[in-house]
């Protein structure tokens, strides 16, 4: 195919197709949500300025990926030129299952492409992928992520195979460090009785503000934290007393709407405002569930509720 004689509309109309999984890719490169719309936006600019270097040796969706992922790299030079360290990432933006579910299905009627694809989106990983150095990062997720061969990681990088390689394993290296220990328990099947009647009395107890029951649902060593403004809250006891001392247990008129993000169970809760006569958004608790407990508890704050795609309010119907 020769790009070079498309016109606008019809190059758009190619790459639209490719556009979510670029977003999901950089995602993961950058971890944030609202920076990943930035790169796909300048991956498509950058794409449709050189359209005419596309030679046709590779897809059209390699190529695209080459070129976001060398977007992705520019950003985090400019932007965070240091990784994640200690845990912390207060950059972190929650992404929606809604946009997810977009993503093509090729492989999905395979049970270890439909695990991969899980895993790599839950917060966890992504947390993990931002302690990485950009170039160790982006060898990763092109390798064990979207699969390609060494070669290709090392053309798109400028390196040599065995340089790719070395990175590839102090990647893997330091996400091993990152990571949960319970690497592969996850949040379990989507069709878990156990994990959803967890998240049941979670979210009955959140909404009784319900601390001892809490209590008894978080796992010793639970992990919380807030992106942008809390930072890395680790143990039982030092998480709940941070819920405390922030007022938790004295507020009322909580009301919460069960939903999913990063294929993850999330619980969104919402504060009756009787100004507006309405309930409006509060918090979105994202839960990490291993064990038949609460393992960590990540909480985004009422910015990320129209991008998740959750109500602006939920009005008053009879009596609260």
């Amino acid at each position: 195919m020769d790009l070079s004689e498309v016109g606008e509309a019809e190059f758009a109309e190619l790459v639209e197709p490719h556009r979510r999984e670029l977003h999901v890719h950089s995602y993961r490169m950058l971890g944030s949500f609202e920076d990943a719309e930035d790169a796909v936006q300048e991956t498509l600019l950058r794409a449709w300025r050189r359209r005419e270097t596309y030679a046709g040796r590779a897809t059209l969706r390699a190529w695209l990926y080459r070129i976001a992922t060398n977007a992705c790299l520019d950003l985090l030079a400019k932007r965070r030129p240091e990784q994640a360290t200690g845990g912390e990432v207060l950059w972190l933006q929650p992404y929606p299952d809604r946009l997810l579910d977009e993503l093509p299905a090729a492989g999905a009627d395979e049970p270890e492409a439909r695990a991969l694809a899980r895993e790599t989106i839950e917060l966890a990983y992504v947390v993990a992928v931002q302690h990485l150095a950009p170039r160790p990062r982006a060898a990763l997720i092109l390798r064990d992520v979207l699969g390609w061969p060494a070669r290709d990681v090392a053309e798109l990088l400028g390196d040599s195979v065995n340089s790719v390689n070395s990175a590839l394993q102090r990647a893997r290296a330091g996400m091993r460090e990152h990571l949960p220990a319970e690497r592969q328990e996850w949040t379990g099947a989507e069709d878990d009785v156990d994990n959803r009647e967890l998240v049941r009395r979670f979210t009955d107890a959140s909404v009784a503000t319900d601390i001892d029951t809490i209590a008894t649902l978080l796992r010793d060593d639970v992990r919380f934290a807030m992106p942008p403004t809390q930072g890395l809250v680790v143990g039982r006891d030092a998480v709940l007393a941070d819920w405390t001392a922030d007022g938790y247990p004295e507020m009322t008129g909580l009301r919460a709407v069960p939903t999913s993000v990063n294929r993850q169970p999330a619980v969104a809760s919402y504060l009756w405002r009787e100004s507006e006569r309405a309930w409006l958004p509060l918090t979105i608790d994202v839960l990490r569930l291993s064990g038949g407990q609460v393992t960590e508890v990540t909480i985004f704050d009422s910015s990320r509720f129209a991008s998740l795609g959750l109500p602006a309010r939920l009005d008053e119907e009879g009596d609260r």
